[in-house]
């Protein structure tokens, strides 16, 4: 399950706060939505957060209707503001920020500028499954047989757009055949973990 997708120009959310007990999907292509959904911790993860900023922050701009391309990044301004906003201790969420600021900075024309956004929020989300996806394999590498894992939090696929953080490297034990026991906790009262 994809907690975060890209589709003809629209943004699919995973909506983690109806789970365990729902599996509940939004698709948006409004960008105050996005902004929403993390504030309101329907996506969760810094990993996820960042992938998603990435995405609305491409919304926003296609939403932009501005004539000229001074105008078109004042209004891209705000948009970045609201961002920041949403979620201020989120880390992958300011690092997604500066991208896309520089992504924008270094483009031409209004066109090119909404272009290069989409680009970079993919080339973000693509980033952050390789990422994942190699710290599951060299975590792996660091897990023996017989090993008790505490996680806390969101450390799975849900929480990263890619294969998980603790939890990517605990599947990626067991496909190499290691026996492990897992306690996974999680945060109250939002069940995040």
């Amino acid at each position: 399950m994809k907690p975060i997708e890209w589709l003809d120009n629209k943004l699919r959310i995973l909506d983690q706060t109806r789970l365990p007990h729902e599996v509940l999907f939004a698709e948006t292509s409004d960008y105050h939505q996005v902004v929403t959904a993390i504030k309101e911790l329907k996506v969760r993860g810094a990993p996820a957060i960042g992938v998603a900023a990435g995405y609305g922050i491409a919304l926003g701009a296609g939403q932009v209707k501005a004539e000229d391309t001074e105008a078109f990044r004042q209004q891209l301004d705000v948009i970045l503001r609201d961002f920041a906003d949403a979620r201020p201790t989120a880390v992958n969420l300011f690092r997604t920020i500066e991208r896309m600021k520089k992504t924008a900075a270094a483009a031409h024309g209004i066109q090119g500028i909404k272009q290069a956004l989409i680009d970079e929020a993919i080339r973000i989300h693509t980033e952050e499954e390789a990422a994942t996806e190699r710290l599951s394999q060299l975590g792996a590498g660091l897990i023996k047989d017989g090993y008790t894992i505490l996680t806390h939090c969101n450390t799975g696929p849900l929480a990263t757009a890619g294969h998980g953080t603790a939890l990517g490297i605990i599947v990626a034990a067991a496909k190499q055949g290691k026996k492990t026991q897992v306690i996974a906790t999680e945060t109250r009262p939002l069940l995040q973990g």
